[in-house]
């Protein structure tokens, strides 16, 4: 049975156990949530993981981070690498976007070392599997989709992102209602380039059931992921996000009956004045699903710095209900991340995370900022340096001031403003 199917019998299995614990928060509560749909638990019964995670209401919010081989840049060690990097630096998850090279032995490589839940976009493998099978990337058909689904959910991933939202009907209100950017996703494209060329509706959506009877065997969550998200903050909240926001809302529906989790992806290219906004949406049309925005991203202008445009957007979103943040790296828009890109992405994705889960007043959360604030106020450069989000960076700033062990920071010297206060103190 699926952890949705446990739910709904009220049978708390050890894995709910834990994820728990983790959250400080009492079994029962979980498994309510669970049931109602509000919380899922990405993990495949074939993948063992170190390191589970829940994401939903009531628990923290989560970070994933994105590696994988392109077209350009295929090299297996690499994306270990990053892979390594992003979960030393915190990320909850990961997701494998390979389109280059061998992409099963991408596959098993990441899931051998993961210590996370991975995820997949597997309408990528399909393309690349039909490029090499019959020299176009759009003569692939549903026994080719499910065939791809079948081998990844074996092997053990644990959630899949699948783009059932981008239909007919969602590509005619899009041709309506002319966009700037068009479609962005690259999901999203291939799936509306075979529409056009096959002239047929899409197989994630006219095929669900069978995706669903997979998705259910081997307890694979779906990420009903948002083919037809803005890429540009001018587009964002238009007709046809909406109106795939509310096809996702049903195909939900129909996955829980299925006792198959399932969360919503969001946008993408958002101003800050409607990222609220696309939480609420997202909650009154999906049932309270778990939402997985990427950033969201509140400018269109910052190219090399989009980790920090995505994390302003993405403290914003958590703060006001989204539950899961997918991070963005500096090198978005315009080159395959490197590793450094990885940990600079983490890094500003998880403090978004914890400055939204102050906003919703998560103990665990307060209590940190709480003892930072105690050590810093004690002038414990250690202390600080541990209790901060990226203690390595931190180490190496301390380190690099002069006088090295001074009591105070080389910013204000003798004219520490604690210091000066302790000393009014004692005097």
């Amino acid at each position: 049975m699926t952890q949705l199917e446990y739910a709904k019998k009220n049978i708390i299995t050890p894995l709910m156990r834990k994820v728990a614990h983790l959250e400080r928060i009492s079994p029962k509560e979980l498994i309510r949530l669970i049931r109602l749909g509000q919380v899922v638990i990405p993990s495949n019964i074939k993948h063992k993981i170190k390191k589970p995670f829940a994401v939903g209401k009531g628990l923290s919010t989560k970070v994933n981070a994105n590696i994988g081989t392109s077209t350009d840049e295929s090299r297996i060690a690499e994306e270990i690498q990053k892979l390594n990097i992003a979960i030393k630096y915190g990320a909850d998850a990961l997701m494998d976007l390979s389109v280059g090279g061998d992409l099963p032995k991408v596959r098993k490589e990441v899931l051998k070392y993961s210590t996370v839940p991975v995820g997949t976009v597997p309408i990528y493998e399909v393309a690349v599997r039909a490029e090499q099978r019959y020299k176009n990337f759009l003569k692939f058909d549903v026994q080719d989709i499910l065939e791809v689904l079948n081998d990844q959910a074996q092997q053990g991933v644990d959630f899949f992102t699948i783009h059932s939202g981008v239909t007919q009907n969602s590509l005619r209100v899009l041709g309506k209602h002319k966009r700037l950017m068009g479609v962005v996703s690259r999901g999203g494209a291939i799936i509306a380039s075979w529409m056009k060329y096959h002239k047929k509706e899409n197989p994630f959506y006219s095929h669900f059931p069978q995706i669903l009877e997979i998705a259910n065997k081997y307890d694979v969550t779906l990420s009903l992921g948002d083919g037809l998200r803005p890429g540009s903050i001018l587009d964002a909240t238009d007709k046809a996000q909406i109106a795939e926001l509310k096809i996702l809302g049903e195909l939900a529906k129909r996955a829980r009956s299925r006792g198959v989790q399932v969360m919503i992806e969001g946008p993408g290219h958002v101003p800050l004045d409607q990222i609220e906004k696309n939480i609420i949406l997202e909650k009154k049309y999906c049932s309270g699903a778990p939402f997985y925005v990427l950033g969201p991203l509140v400018t269109d202008v910052a190219a090399g710095y989009d980790h920090i445009t995505s994390a302003i957007g993405g403290a914003i979103a958590a703060g006001v209900g989204a539950d899961f943040l997918c991070y963005v790296t500096p090198a978005e828009h315009l080159r395959h991340p490197t590793a450094s890109d990885v940990r600079e992405g983490v890094i500003a994705c998880r403090i978004a995370a914890h400055a939204g889960d102050l906003v919703k007043r998560r103990k665990l959360a307060i209590v940190w900022d709480r003892n930072i604030s105690i050590a810093r106020k004690a002038r414990n450069w250690k202390g600080q340096i541990e209790l901060s989000i990226d203690p390595d960076k931190a180490r190496a700033y301390r380190l690099s001031s002069k006088p090295k062990l001074s009591s105070v920071c080389t910013m204000c010297g003798k004219y520490c403003s604690i210091k000066l206060m302790e000393d009014c103190k004692k005097g």
